[in-house]
């Protein structure tokens, strides 16, 4: 074999503008025989570069645009087949013809071993053999390039939501993916062949008779036409009927001739119910499956239409759950979620089927009872609704009470649209929660201002803190044989800043619903207990201090950490820490109540119950909670003159307490005759106006330096 010119063979100082064989070979005799004979024949000559270093070719290769290698494996410096692999490396994907010695054959191998496309011993080299060993390296490359788009491709076919096959000009099907293998019933294999007509058979959705697939329209239509859609009825190959949009596209080669069409096929009956299930759960609450407020608010809206027709009344609750914060604050959110399903499964027991119960969201639900004879019928439905929460609700073993406060407005006498009747329910619902809960109101004008007046104050009640409005006043406890103080009761008051001085009354429940009775109570406890250690200091001698005690406050999972912060804080010792409850919050969790009580007991906290005699308490549970005093509600104390039962009454609550070997104190004494009877009955300690009025703590400092006088005890 002739080669080229020696001035011919120089390494090419630039790359080629488009893709090229690079050669890499030292010898420059070598590399010009390898560049003539791969650019000797004009039908196919290959643009080539020559590189005389692995370096140069590596670097070469990491531009790109490279088809195919040619490598010379005798390079100075060579490292045999480690050459090959730092190419193969950097040559990833390019195929690699290897040329060399017969006496390093066994070399060319190994590289061929390690991913080399194929080799030439160098003296058996011509220029035939080369181009078509490299021509073949290239045609295979081509393939497999071809043949991982198409898996690509069937892979992107296979992964979409639609069935896709496609037919040639016959319309005979030459391909399906797995979605069309589905809907159709027909495998790939058993499908290839056919007709498109035997395996897309397609029926009128109402009237069942054959409707055409439209591939046949589109293939023998002139080019105007190359798309068809059509929606009808899939018959599957094992009869089953499913609803499909079809859509048919003529395909041309490269050269704009009609090879075949392409048909897709989308499953509209599961599009349909995909769409019902959105709009079903854009609708519905997902804990309790009830309506939501934009579903309930397009009932009501359809409800007042038709009773303003028909010349009807309607109905509208609002049910909120009393103080379900304390259940999710002691028992955790799962265990509030169910009881929130088990009171909405209540509320829709105790409606008619043509009536909607609601979940606002939280803990409060509306209730739409359509079609109302009379404005009595829907207070029927609130008494019903309140007996059937108040049950207990058993959930995991436990025993759990929850109650309801009702708010309810009628159209058309309390309002005529939706947004009236809402808002007047709402009102009418915290009326309910301000007469005590456990109870429904019905919409009256005269609610809207007090319930702008109750707002208003909550709006104040979330800057009080901040501002130091809130302050202590402490009432006495008397020893009612001795005269002498035992003790003081922290009661908090609110200066705010336009109604002046108000009691707790007037804002703690507002606090215990909107959440900022932890804080104030916190605070309260604190400041109790820094009043105390700071009366000792002073010389007063030791003073025991009463805090009282929310429900929320007791059953929150940090109560007791912040009960011994406070202690720690202010270095006063628990034995002169007493903590008022009363029996409603220890009985709406007995079990759980005597689990907190003993771990306050065990720090040395006195313990107390308040408004003894109110709640429903029974004489086990007294035995088993181990408080220290039981305080007799103020409004027996005043029956002790006015009622021969109130006496009767007292009389025992004080025996009660003896019995349980607990110190007894009467509130609300605010004469002499009550007085008299306590002293006659063994009564232990009072507390009262008659006495002393809650007083600031310089004041209470007061009583504590100079003492009562003693006429207020003896005759």
């Amino acid at each position: 074999m002739t080669g080229p010119e020696r001035k011919l063979a120089e390494p090419t100082p630039s790359k080629c503008d488009h893709d090229c064989i690079l050669l890499i070979a030292a010898d420059a005799d070598e590399a010009a025989r390898v560049l003539g004979e791969l650019g000797s024949v004009t039908e196919e000559r290959f643009q080539v570069e020559w590189v005389t270093e692995l370096s140069g070719g590596i670097e070469r290769l990491r531009d790109g645009g490279v088809q195919a290698v040619v490598l010379d494996l005798n390079l100075s410096g060579s490292q045999g087949a480690e050459t090959f692999d730092e190419l193969f490396r950097a040559a990833s994907g390019v195929p690699i013809l290897i040329v060399t010695e017969a006496d390093t054959e066994a070399l060319a191998r190994q590289a061929l071993q390690r991913g080399a496309q194929d080799y030439l011993i160098r003296d058996q080299v011509n220029g035939y053999r080369l181009r078509r060993t490299v021509r073949t390296m290239l045609d295979r490359r081509a393939a497999e390039a071809v043949a991982l788009e198409n898996e690509v491709a069937n892979a992107t076919l296979n992964s979409i939501g639609e069935a896709v096959l496609r037919t040639d000009i016959r319309a005979d099907v030459t391909y399906l993916n797995r979605v069309a293998e589905e809907m159709t019933g027909w495998s790939r294999e058993e499908a290839l062949g056919r007709p498109i007509a035997d395996v897309l058979r397609l029926v009128d959705s109402v009237s069942g008779a054959a409707v055409d697939n439209a591939v046949a329209t589109v293939l023998h239509q002139d080019k105007t036409s190359t798309t068809a859609m059509i929606s009808g009825t899939l018959v599957r190959r094992d009869g089953v009927e499913l609803g499909i949009e079809n859509r048919v596209t003529a395909v041309d080669d490269r050269s704009g001739n009609l090879i075949g069409a392409v048909v897709v096929i989308r499953d509209v009956g599961a599009a349909r119910a995909a769409s019902l299930e959105t709009s079903r759960a854009s609708q519905h609450d997902v804990l309790t499956n009830l309506p939501n407020r934009t579903l309930f608010n397009d009932r009501l809206r359809q409800a007042i239409s038709l009773a303003e027709r028909q010349g009807k009344q309607l109905a509208v609750l609002f049910v909120d759950l009393d103080q379900f914060k304390r259940i999710n604050d002691s028992l955790g959110h799962t265990m509030g979620d169910k009881l929130l399903r088990s009171v909405a499964g209540r509320l829709v027991a105790c409606v008619r089927r043509t009536d909607t119960v609601c979940r606002m969201g939280g803990d409060e639900f509306l209730i739409l009872l359509s079609q109302v004879e009379h404005a009595e019928d829907a207070a029927i439905t609130a008494r019903k609704i309140l007996r059937a929460v108040a049950a207990p609700h058993i959930l995991d073993n436990k025993s759990l009470d929850m109650n309801v406060s009702i708010g309810g407005s009628t159209y058309p006498d309390a309002g005529q649209d939706a947004e009236s009747l809402l808002s007047q329910a709402d009102a009418a619902m915290y009326e309910a929660k301000q007469h005590g809960r456990n109870r429904y109101e019905f919409f009256r004008s005269d609610m809207r201002a007090r319930l702008a007046t109750r707002l208003l104050l909550e709006g104040d009640l979330r800057y009080a803190m901040g501002r130091n409005e809130f302050l202590l006043h402490y009432q006495p406890k008397i020893n009612l044989k001795t005269g002498l103080i035992t003790g003081m009761e922290a009661l908090i008051r609110w200066l705010h800043p336009k109604q002046g001085m108000l009691l707790p009354a007037a804002f703690v429940p507002i606090a215990e619903e909107c959440g900022l009775i932890l804080p104030i109570g916190q605070w309260v406890l604190l400041e109790a207990c820094k009043q105390s250690r700071a009366w000792s200091d002073a010389g007063f001698g030791v003073m025991p201090v009463a805090v009282n005690v929310s429900a929320v406050e007791f059953q929150s999972k940090d109560f007791l950490s912040g009960v011994r912060a406070a202690l720690i804080a202010t270095g006063m010792e628990p034995q002169n820490l007493e903590l008022e409850l009363t029996e409603t919050v220890l009985m709406q969790d007995a079990e759980s109540a005597v689990v907190t009580l003993r771990a306050l007991k065990a720090m040395g906290v006195r313990l107390a119950i308040d408004d003894f005699g109110t709640g429903y308490s029974s004489f086990t549970y007294l035995r088993r909670f181990p408080v220290d005093t039981l305080k007799v509600d103020q409004s027996f104390v005043q029956e002790i003159t006015a009622d021969p039962e109130g006496t009767t009454m007292v009389g025992a609550m004080i025996n009660i307490g003896k019995s349980l070997n607990q110190r007894v104190i009467a509130e609300g004494v605010e004469t002499r005759s009550q007085l008299d009877f306590l002293q006659r009955h063994g009564c232990g300690e009072g507390q009262g106006f008659y006495f002393s009025h809650p007083v600031v703590a310089e004041e209470a400092g007061t009583l504590l330096k100079d003492g009562l006088q003693q006429e207020t005890l003896v005759h």
